[in-house]
């Protein structure tokens, strides 16, 4: 399963745990692949460095340099074709469509309402991790996996 992960989703999975972190394993262990693009990266990296998070990382000796090259470990990266204006409401979400349409992806995990309520876009689908974590738990169940 070709995967792209909103920053959010990213953060949550680094950080906390849950779903998110669960998505994170499954790309660890081959069951998924995850794509993302340098601008997402720029986001993901400019999240982690925020004053909110440095107390909590600094309590667990990581900092948002070793968060990224773990993310960017699991992600392979694409060049985002353009697609002009798509999210009307908050415009830095058409850039994570746009990774997804060039990653091929078959869905993209985000917690972001404004994403969600466009399932499905040009094939894509859009779901909170926990929805694709049943997804990727079906496909292993199935028999011959």
């Amino acid at each position: 399963m070709r995967l792209v992960l909103d920053t959010n989703v990213v953060v949550s999975g680094l950080i906390w745990g849950g779903p998110p972190r669960r998505l994170l394993d499954a790309a660890r262990g081959g069951l998924i692949v995850l794509f993302s693009s340098g601008a997402l990266l720029n986001e993901l990296e400019s999240v982690l460095e925020r004053d909110k998070f440095a107390a909590l990382l600094a309590s667990r000796d990581v900092t948002p340099a070793f968060l990224m090259q773990r993310y960017g470990m699991l992600a392979t990266l694409v060049r985002p074709v353009r697609t002009g204006r798509i999210v009307r409401a908050d415009s830095d979400d058409d850039h994570v469509l746009a990774t997804a349409l060039s990653a091929r992806a078959d869905a993209v995990e985000t917690g972001d309402g404004h994403l969600l309520e466009l399932d499905p876009w040009q094939g894509i689908r859009i779901l909170v991790p926990a929805e694709v974590l049943r997804l990727v738990d079906a496909r292993e169940a199935e028999p011959g996996r």
